[in-house]
Order: structure tokens, then sequence, then C-alpha cells
């Protein structure tokens, strides 16, 4: 994995330190089960960071999802107290050394404490002049075809444009509902189809081949994450384009994206390492010829709201920063609004954490000053 690119910030500000460091693990239920090809979710295991640097307060998130990250949510605890307790009083030069070394066996722990840093230090990014409006998916949890139509038709009345499908299960059912989407949906909305690693080659090369094209935006992700070669001869005989996401950490997996195809690249924020990074990845996708697509739909209201900031000014395509809309509560007082299918950021929107929601929910916690 390749060494993140870290914000300025921290290249000016090497001898603040931070005063405070504390970390949540959190356990966040869903509204409804995440139907994914590799099993239900029906909470999010989420950890939040908190670093207080001269009375500015920042929190950053990693969630913990099997498949999407190398580290376990047992093994991200356990490094992220030895962080907690090595970080308060070290000189922020040392502090980001500190956590880059973590970056390679836990990215999305190390990117929690980064983009914590960063808020607490007014990262440019994070900042909203004026009112933004980011354009979001739908995600369609149904399996049952009258549920589809329904959730298809509110999606739409809800100002929606995008809607993404998860296949990846068996490919002869996900070829058989994909057809109803399309026939329900009569080009009302784009679809984006998520295989979610479910498909081995075979089957990759199966469902690719035999879908039609109408109104699919793109396939995501048919095979393994680690299986380029299988990747690579989906593309070949696919009918759709191809989009990469959980193959994707760094530059290099961006092109060798480009390099066997691929059109399109998701990038996550809590893959990155820190929002520089992000912003790096973004313009390297666009540079690379390719359309860069931006969210994770296995996050909260601090990643989501991060990856938002993000997307205002570097991406096109709709968001997939909708993890937040999955839990049952917010765990910020100030919750994001969506409208028209997209949220709405009024100018200067900044979120305050909800202590009373964090506390019900937290599983443990530790804290240094």
């Amino acid at each position: 994995m390749p060494t993140p690119t870290f914000s300025p910030i921290f290249s000016t500000n090497t001898d603040v330190v931070p005063d405070r460091v504390r970390v949540t693990r959190l356990r966040l239920p869903l509204c409804v089960p995440y139907k994914l090809a590799f099993g239900d979710v029906v909470a999010f295991d989420t950890m939040i960071a908190e670093v207080e640097i001269e009375g500015r307060l920042g929190w950053g998130e990693a969630t913990i999802l099997t498949g999407y990250t190398p580290e376990t949510i047992a093994q991200a605890w356990d490094i992220a107290k030895d962080l907690v307790g090595a970080l308060p009083g070290m000189p922020l030069g040392c502090v980001v050394k500190r956590i880059q070394q973590e970056n390679k066996r836990a990215p999305f722990t190390a990117t929690m404490f980064t983009t914590a840093l960063e808020m607490a230090l007014g990262h440019p990014i994070l900042k909203t002049p004026e009112t933004v409006s980011v354009p979001l998916l739908f995600g369609l949890n149904p399996t049952d075809y009258d549920a589809i139509d329904r959730e298809l038709d509110r999606a739409f009345a809800q100002g929606y444009r995008t809607v993404k499908v998860k296949v990846g299960f068996d490919v002869e059912a996900d070829l058989r509902r994909v057809r109803h989407i399309q026939n329900s949906n009569s080009g009302r909305m784009s679809l984006r189809i998520d295989g979610n690693q479910g498909y081995n080659l075979a089957d990759g090369q199966r469902f690719a081949s035999a879908v039609s094209g109408d109104n699919i935006e793109l396939l995501e992700q048919p095979c393994h994450m680690d299986d380029w070669c299988a990747l690579e001869e989906v593309i070949k005989v696919s009918n759709v384009p191809i989009m990469l996401d959980e193959s994707i950490y760094g530059p290099e997996d961006i092109d060798r994206a480009a390099d066997i195809g691929a059109k399109f690249v998701k990038l996550k924020l809590m893959k990155a390492g820190s929002l520089d990074a992000l912003a790096a990845g973004l313009e390297h996708i666009k540079f690379l010829g390719m359309e860069a697509v931006l969210g994770n739909g296995v996050a909260s209201d601090p990643g989501c709201w991060m990856e938002t900031c993000a997307a205002r000014e570097q991406v096109a395509t709709a968001g997939e920063m909708n993890g937040f809309l999955r839990t049952r509560e917010a765990i910020v007082a100030n919750p994001m609004r969506v409208e028209g299918g997209a949220i709405q950021l009024p100018a200067g929107y900044w979120p305050e954490p909800d202590r009373e929601k964090i506390e019900r929910f937290t599983v443990t916690d530790a804290e240094v000053r």
C-alpha cells in the first residue's frame, strides 16, 4: 500500500500537540439489513476518534467490514488504543509519522486518526462557504419483485436519478432480477450494478456478457478484489462499463485499473489515508481518462460528511456516501439533510457529536489527556 499524501496543514503545524485523544467503539443498528454478497449486515461496527488541539475538536471514523479492509474490528481496536496512549502531547510531526506506521496493516484506523487531525486543524476541503448540493444514489434493497417496483417508484418520486442494485449471489437469478428492474424502471433512472466481489471468473463473465446495457451506468467489482486476472477477463466480454472498488487503495491500483480497461474507479475516504490523498486519487482517475465515483455506503455521519465535502468540486457522478441513512439514529446533533435525491449542506455546516446517542451505542472507549 502506498504512503498516503498528507496535508500541508501538518507540515506548517509540526510543533502543535494534541491535548486530548479519545477513541470510542460503537455498534450502530441499521434500519433494515444491508444485503451484501457475503452476508447481511445488521449493524455497523464503527470507531470514532476524537482529537482536541488548542480547544478545536476533530473527529474521524472507521467502520470495519470484512472484505473491505485487512483489519478486523478487534485488531483495529487494539491499534486504536495504542495510538490513543501514544499521541497526546506528541508534536504533530511525530504524530503523523506514528499514524503512518499503521497505514499498511490498518488503513481504516490510520485514516480515522488522520482525518480527525485534519478536521481539528480546519482542512480547507471541509469548509463549505456556500450551500452544497451533492446528488446521491438510491440503494435498492428488496429482492421481492413487487417490493422492488414500489421502491423504484419511491426513489424516483424522491428525486433520485441513480439506483444501486446488489448482485453477486446466484448469476441466473441475478440476471432475471436485473431484467425485471430494467423493465420496471422504464428508463427513469440510471442503474449501478454492484457485484460486491461475489462472482468467480465464469459467473462474472456470464453476468457481464448476458446483462443488457439498457440504462446501466456500470457494473461494480464483479470478482474478488485480489483477482485482477479475472477482472481483466470479465472486462473483455462485458456489455457494460466496469468499475473497481474493493481492489483500489492507492495510485498504483488506479493505474492498474486503467491498464486492464476499467472505465470507472470508486474511492472511499476510509481507505485513502487522508483527505489530501483522497483528492489526489480523484485527480489521478481523471488524468487517466476514467470516471471517478466517491462514497461509502458502510459509513456513518462523520465519514459521509467528509466525503460529501470532497465530492462537491471533484466528482460528477452520483455519490455513494449514503451509509448515514442506513443507521437507525444519527450520531450527530445536526444531521445532514437529504432533499431531492441529494445531500444539502448549508454554508458553514460543521457536524456536532450527539453525546447522548454516542454513549448509548458505545461498546467500549479509551481516552488520554
